[in-house]
Order: structure tokens, then sequence, then C-alpha cells
């Protein structure tokens, strides 16, 4: 996986590097919902620890849904059945879904500004487009639609 190094953090020690644009091009669903929930933690860190924010509310709810995605995906690696598969995508989708609407909130608010907004928005967006393929292709398999 192609990864852009980022610099030391002095607290916590040296941040794993986060997917290129190109990366995310071929990246499977669980390395972009993995990708995504780094972007979502730094961001939920920089919002509660940066003097000029002190935002925890919407940015605690956009780290439960963003990081519950990769969650949720994981999860379907272990899926018991077809059935139990559909459903942890199913969530997962929609814990993403959830995401873009606190980032929505966070920016129209002024805690993201129009660049960190629409990339992380343009990370959502590609894994909802990725979930909605699978929720569909697997719902089609087992005849529920």
């Amino acid at each position: 996986m192609n990864r852009e190094p980022l610099p030391m953090n002095r607290k916590r020690g040296k941040l794993a590097p986060l997917m290129t644009e190109e990366a995310k091009q071929a990246a499977s669903i669980h390395e972009l919902s993995y990708d995504f929930a780094c972007r979502i933690t730094r961001l939920y860190q920089f919002l509660t620890e940066n003097a000029e924010y002190k935002e925890y509310i919407q940015s605690k709810q956009l780290y439960r849904s963003g990081t519950s995605v990769g969650a949720n995906v994981r999860e379907s690696k272990h899926a018991q059945s077809d059935a139990d598969f559909l459903s942890k995508m199913s969530i997962a989708y929609k814990e993403a879904d959830e995401s873009d609407y606190w980032l929505n909130l966070l920016h129209d608010n002024g805690y993201l500004d129009d660049i960190q907004f629409e990339s992380l928005s343009a990370d959502c967006t590609r894994i909802i487009k990725v979930l909605t393929s699978i929720v569909k292709t697997v719902r089609n398999k087992l005849g529920k639609e």
C-alpha cells in the first residue's frame, strides 16, 4: 500500500502513514475504511486538543461513526453466513452515511475548512459507493431485492 510519510507526533509516537490518492484507487474496502478511521481519529484529536476549537460533541459523534465503519467491515471478514456478512456491511454503510452527516455539520459550522472537508468527504463518499455496491450484490445473491 502506498502511503505518504507523516511527521512524528510528540505525544504519541510515530503516526502510521495514510494512503495516497493513487493507492486509494486500487484499495479494498478494508484498506479504505481503516485509512478513513485513522484520518477521523487524527481529526478528533485535532478538534479536541487544539486551543482554537476545543470541540467535543460533534467531533465525538464523527469519531464514533467514522471508526465504526472499519470495525464493521473488519467484523464482516468473520461473518458466519451471507446474511451475517450483509448485516455487517449494511451497518458499515449506515455508519459511513452518518459520518458524512457529521462531516457536513462540522464544515458548515466552521470547524473544517473547505480543503479538509473536501478531502474527508471524498473518502467518505468513496467508501459509501463501495459499500452500496457490496450490499446490493449480496442482497441480489440472497434474493432480497
